[in-house]
């Protein structure tokens, strides 16, 4: 099976503007989730990860959103030396709400909330040749674009993929998930037994990844599988058997047995049913004694940037051979225990697993591996 390479990333968040400094505060304990005072978006105070209102300016020609994208793939085209107009370099963007903010805002172009045409403005603004594709599967969007970024490199038809993605919270965002009484009233705590919720987050975060060899020494992504449990619109899987089934191919794919995975970063939502049903497919695929977290207490949930950030972090986790607590975590809250951290842990990391899950019941996880 042809390697994929991490050429370069960047994680654009409340935290810091770029890969070490987002991870320098992690190891720091330091959370962007925090308590919100936005009449704009709700009624009453909430907690997220929201970025300051003067952080991003608004220039007049892009939204938010794209000015999320943009400084984000900047931050690892240029760097990188990436020649974005090469035949063989693709642009895949993800993302579950893109410009929805305009519905708010008001539009007269209805066109302009188009992710397609949010995608091609990115595109044209570094001068990629081909037409970008979107990945827009609910929460696995982040995860699931790394993976057919990685199938596409290896099919042949491209050398290189710019993988971005980015997500920002709004009203219309803020009230869907309270229509789910999904809202945690403080801090998110995954795993916990007293986790009430989610705290959401924007953030974006882009990898490029390459097949070429040059590269051979960077860290890898060496398999990945998707799947849906067709349970319910919102409501995940009960026995967690689809996510174990990902897992497993996953492993299959890479050449890694389920002791060789040295930590898991979770979904971790910190609501109800996810929290469980991801403790049992951890379970069922053999991995219940590996060290699992979930960022969800550092960033809240990005949405379709979150499966980009959370690997992210992980690739930062293996340079540094370093595993962070999971923020909000105390007590055992799941019927399956895990290994959920605690503290700050020094250990060598040569074989990851990140995984992902979705509304709809989509299912997502790669291994990413020294």
């Amino acid at each position: 099976m042809k390697d994929i390479f991490v050429v370069a990333d960047n994680i654009y968040s409340p935290l810091g503007g770029n890969s070490a400094e987002n991870f320098a505060q992690l190891t720091r304990g330091i959370s962007g989730v925090r308590r919100q005072d936005r009449p704009e978006m709700a009624d009453q105070p909430f907690y997220a990860g929201l970025f300051d209102r003067d952080m991003i300016q608004d220039n007049g020609r892009n939204t938010k959103f794209e000015q999320l994208l943009i400084e984000s793939i900047d931050q690892v085209v240029g760097p990188a030396g990436i020649d974005v107009a090469d035949p063989r370099t693709i642009l895949i963007l993800s993302t579950t709400k893109g410009n929805i903010s305009l519905l708010e805002e008001g539009i007269e172009d209805p066109a302009r909330i188009s992710l397609t045409a949010s995608a091609r403005l990115v595109a044209d603004k570094f001068g990629f040749v081909h037409s970008p594709v979107v990945i827009s599967n609910a929460c696995i969007s982040g995860v699931l674009a790394l993976i057919t970024a990685m199938r596409l490199i290896r099919s042949g038809r491209y050398t290189t993929a710019v993988v971005a993605g980015a997500d920002v919270i709004t009203k219309f965002v803020l009230s869907g998930f309270g229509s789910f009484q999904a809202v945690a009233a403080g801090p998110c705590k995954p795993f916990d037994q007293a986790r009430d919720g989610i705290n959401l987050g924007e953030g974006a975060g882009a990898v490029i990844l390459s097949g070429d060899a040059r590269y051979r020494g960077n860290l890898r992504l060496r398999g990945g599988s998707v799947s849906n449990d067709a349970n319910h619109i919102s409501g995940p899987s009960r026995t967690g058997e689809e996510l174990a089934q990902v897992i497993t191919r996953s492993l299959a794919e890479a050449g890694c047995a389920p002791d060789e995975i040295d930590f898991i970063s979770a979904h971790g939502t910190a609501t109800l049913y996810n929290d469980e049903m991801e403790a049992r497919a951890i379970t069922l695929a053999g991995l219940a004694m590996a060290p699992v977290n979930s960022l969800k207490g550092y960033y809240g949930h990005t949405l379709g940037a979150a499966g980009l950030i959370e690997t992210i972090v992980t690739l930062q986790s293996m340079r540094e051979d370093l595993v962070l607590p999971s923020l909000g975590y105390e007590t055992n809250g799941v019927s399956t225990p895990l290994n959920v951290c605690t503290t700050l842990q020094s250990s060598r990391l040569d074989h990851c697993l990140k995984t992902a899950s979705g509304f709809g019941g989509c299912n997502a996880a790669l291994i990413l591996s020294k």
